[in-house]
């Protein structure tokens, strides 16, 4: 019988190339099966050990996750009241969402995701200036305005509530009963946050502007929201991501000329304030979010946002010493427990079907 003989440089070559090569280890039992055998059944025996998930890192990452993005996302609208000062709102949004447009778009292009065609574009940049453009723009303006930081993302956690009215105007998709007696529960609690500040109780004072620019932002997180129900939520996170942030930057660019164009001050609390948006809460927390949608269900992860509002606020007044009185502080009670009644048990939510895609809403 004639051994065959392999030169040792190629098998110096074969053996580098498959170990730099994505699926090297599948190469390397190629070549030791066909010039070994024994040897080949010891390595893939080490390398399923080594390949071996640790179930403990994993369980931990499933505690710890949770709690880095509720704090991470809580952060959204507090990045508003830190940069007010010394920069144009539509400026500083339209500078995070070209950025977060192009970073989510070139982990899309390595990714290899499929990018949607010319009429799924202009829907993806239609909900793009709703839920990162009208949303963030409006919310921005009347935390600028004076309106606290907890109170808008109280205002915000709302939107499921609201979509879940919407839609039975739209669908005529009746909802249960627990959703209508949550619905009128956190809109009793939305109400006594709202009302000292308006009678000029609370924490500074909240005029007529401040809520109908709330109210915008959440009708344009809402609608935008919408927009994805149906065939949108097939298409890549990251890329849905990209091309909806570039909506987003458009309906910024239209702010630009209504507040203090081009104002930009050089100084630290600006550029880290942007780095955070643009890695930290546009693509860290939006990702880390859906790994948790997908590794421990939509329903889950909708119950854990309601700890964002209390946490915006906390932060907010230990940052900036907004303060919230006894009222606003049963109010907020009351807005997340209404929440809470109405999205516990009822697995017909239309939020839930669109809890992946609910990108930039902080």
């Amino acid at each position: 019988m004639i051994r065959r003989r392999i030169p040792i440089c190629f098998i110096r070559a074969y053996i580098r190339n498959a170990m730099t090569s994505y699926i090297g280890g599948l190469f390397v039992e190629q070549f030791v099966t066909r010039y070994s055998g024994p040897l080949h059944r010891n390595l893939k025996g080490q390398r399923e050990r080594f390949c071996a998930p640790n179930r403990s890192s994993y369980d931990m990452l499933n505690v710890v996750g949770p709690v880095i993005f509720v704090l991470m996302w809580s952060t959204g609208l507090v990045v508003a009241r830190a940069i007010m000062s010394h920069a144009s709102l539509g400026t500083f949004l339209f500078v995070r969402m070209m950025l977060s447009a192009g970073l989510l778009g070139g982990i899309a292009l390595l990714m290899k995701e499929k990018w949607p065609s010319p009429k799924q574009l202009l829907l993806h940049l239609s909900a793009g200036a709703l839920l990162h453009g009208v949303y963030l723009c409006a919310a921005y303006w009347t935390v600028a305005r004076g309106m606290p930081a907890g109170i808008m993302s109280l205002m915000g956690s709302m939107q499921p509530l609201v979509t879940a009215a919407a839609l039975f105007f739209i669908d005529r998709e009746v909802p249960p009963t627990r959703t209508l007696a949550g619905l009128a529960t956190a809109f009793a609690g939305v109400v006594c946050v709202l009302a000292p500040a308006l009678s000029n109780n609370g924490y500074g004072h909240i005029g007529v502007s401040n809520i109908v620019a709330a109210i915008t932002a959440v009708i344009g997180m809402t609608a935008g929201t919408i927009i994805q129900r149906g065939r949108l939520s097939s298409d890549g996170v990251r890329v849905s991501g990209s091309i909806q942030n570039a909506g987003g930057a458009m309906v910024a660019l239209v702010g630009m000329f209504f507040g203090s164009f081009g104002r930009w001050d050089n100084l630290p609390i600006v550029w880290f304030s942007l780095i955070w948006s643009v890695v930290g809460l546009s693509v860290g927390a939006v990702l880390l979010l859906i790994w948790m949608v997908r590794s421990q269900g939509a329903a889950k992860m909708s119950t854990l946002l309601l700890a964002v509002p209390a946490l915006a606020a906390a932060e907010a007044w230990f940052i900036f010493g907004e303060k919230l009185t006894f009222v606003q502080i049963i109010g907020f009670v009351l807005a997340v427990s209404g929440v809470v009644v109405a999205r516990g048990k009822a697995k017909a939510l239309p939020q839930q079907r669109v809890q992946v895609k609910k990108l930039g809403n902080a």
